[in-house]
């Protein structure tokens, strides 16, 4: 993912490593793309190293000296074979860990189970949030097209779905019969088959 960003930003002007991580945090689209800083400059020197992109210039700012770098054609090639892997590579990922850990929720007290659950509805809820301001950051310097709106509506659309599951699950939960502190393994099987 980040080779695909960064080149695909190189194609559009030679930059420095601070540039793209500036753009990718202006935009948020290193929350969703999950991005690191560090992993900037480690991709920018793992291409360099490849032949995939070359340093154009370097700028002296007082004390500080950062390298501009640009794609390479061998560079462009790479770019158009993520790109095309990036469409075809499977677009749904379910909640594995959470699926996991639900086939054994009758381990744990119920009181445990809903709090873990708030708080992955509040971190979804927080990051939904933080998606929303980027899309309108990003309104703010570029007009977003179809597709970039389509984009957006989906990746919106995927969290309010887990937020609606895990407040479907609370709700079962809670409606659980009498004082119960735990799920038994009949309790499981009843609630959950």
């Amino acid at each position: 993912m980040v080779r695909l960003i960064v080149l695909g930003m190189l194609r559009i002007k030679p930059l420095s490593g601070y540039e793209i991580q500036r753009v990718l945090q202006t935009s948020q689209t290193d929350i969703w793309a999950g991005v690191l800083p560090g992993s900037i400059y480690h991709a920018l020197k793992k291409m360099d190293k490849e032949g995939l992109v070359e340093v154009d210039n370097v700028e002296q700012t007082g004390h500080r000296i950062k390298a501009i770098y640009k794609i390479t054609e061998k560079g462009e090639a790479e770019f158009i074979r993520l790109l095309k892997e990036s469409i075809r590579e499977k677009s749904v990922l379910l909640p594995s860990t959470l699926y996991a850990g639900m086939a054994f929720l009758h381990e744990l007290p119920i009181a445990d189970i809903l709090q873990a659950l708030k708080d992955q509805k509040d971190m979804l809820e927080s990051e939904l949030e933080q998606l929303k301001r980027g899309k309108e950051l990003k309104e703010q310097y570029v007009n977003l097209d179809g597709i970039a709106k389509l984009q957006f509506e989906n990746m919106f659309a995927h969290y309010q779905l887990q937020i609606d599951f895990i407040d479907k699950l609370t709700h079962q939960l809670k409606t659980m019969e009498g004082n119960q502190t735990k799920l038994t393994a009949e309790d499981f099987q009843k609630y959950f088959d």
